[in-house]
């Protein structure tokens, strides 16, 4: 584990906020392989295509390209249907089960652009805790990088946004949580380029520890 910024391990939070795809677990050549056949069969380019869905819902990728003729919550559906059935190869990012096992499980929450049903089908894929506080598809008018989700996610767990600490790895989800009014990390671990941002970095969840204090909140703390 790597970090950018000092910054990241001298701050206290009342809770924590993860994105999950490419965050917390590492779905990228299952949802790849569904698209790339959903896409081939709407005459799209491929490789111009896949960038542009990680991080969105389902739903908002296909309104935005405006195909003629197509039914676009039908769609969504059978993309999701595919993306269930296919598992093959979703996996945690190092430390990350340790990671969230040692939090306060009222303290933290996934948000995730993924729906209810595909969502927890990863979760267990990769063998992450099921967490108590979840945001889905489902539960916003508005995907990312919209800051909807942050703030229900934050609400459901009791705090402030503010006084949450947001983990995501692409543009839009970093987007959502800013405008949440989150603080922000960056975990690497699937990217292929680096991510342009202001915000500190981690690699992934190896030798990161939590530090609890009942008046202060959590801070991240880094060993070894």
């Amino acid at each position: 584990m790597t970090s950018s910024s000092p910054r990241l391990f001298d701050t206290h939070y009342q809770g924590f906020l993860f994105d999950m795809d490419g965050t917390l677990l590492n779905s990228i050549a299952a949802a790849e392989r569904v698209w790339s056949r959903w896409a081939l069969r709407h005459g799209l380019d491929v490789e111009t295509f896949l960038p542009t869905m990680h991080g969105k819902r389902g739903i908002d990728t296909i309104a935005a390209l405006n195909l003629p003729g197509i039914d676009v919550g039908k769609e969504a559906l059978e993309v999701e249907r595919g993306e269930i059935e296919d598992l093959d190869g979703v996996v945690a990012l190092p430390g990350a089960i340790a990671f969230l096992q040692s939090l306060p499980p009222e303290r933290w929450a996934i948000v995730t652009s993924a729906p209810s049903a595909l969502a927890r089908a990863r979760i267990g894929a990769a063998g992450l805790p099921q967490p108590r506080q979840i945001v889905t598809a489902e539960d916003v008018k508005i995907g990312k990088p919209d800051p909807a989700g942050y703030r229900l996610g934050a609400e459901r767990i009791g705090f402030d946004a503010a006084q949450c600490l947001v983990f995501e790895d692409v543009l839009a989800g970093v987007q959502a949580g800013e405008g949440a009014g989150a603080d922000v990390v960056v975990v690497t671990a699937t990217h292929q380029h680096a991510l342009e941002t202001r915000y500190p970095t981690i690699s992934d969840y190896e030798d990161l520890r939590i530090e609890t204090d009942p008046h202060r909140g959590m801070r991240i703390m880094r060993v070894g």
